[in-house]
């Protein structure tokens, strides 16, 4: 039996489902991201955030997380963590951070909570 989308009528909460509408919301979000694979792509951001988001078509929200550097904004302006990671990996940060902020932990007791679950 093929695996089947979760139900978004009644997601987990605090959770932000990754469908076929968050995905047309963060395109340009994560175009953006993508691009962060190529070194000059990540300098042409750094040297320039507001015309690097201008030249992807980032929209107020999406602008205002990435100057915020908020994971979970971003999540919510559309951001799929995968092309997300090249973004925060930029900034010295983590998928523990990112788990973290979505936990209201600190990284800390993040990095606890997931050793004694033995991950």
């Amino acid at each position: 039996m093929p695996l089947q989308p979760s139900p978004t009528k009644d997601p987990i909460p605090g959770t932000v489902i990754f469908d076929g509408a968050m995905a047309m919301r963060g395109y340009a979000l994560n175009k953006m991201c993508y691009s962060f694979n190529e070194e000059a792509g990540r300098a042409a951001f750094l040297a320039d955030e507001d015309g690097y988001c201008d030249r992807f078509g980032l929209n107020e929200a999406q602008k205002a997380a990435i100057k915020a550097r908020n994971a979970l904004d971003l999540i919510a302006a559309g951001g799929n963590i995968y092309y997300l990671a090249k973004f925060i990996g930029m900034l010295g940060l983590n998928v523990q951070d990112v788990g973290a902020q979505q936990t209201g932990m600190t990284v800390e007791e993040f990095k606890a909570k997931l050793q004694a679950a033995g991950h």
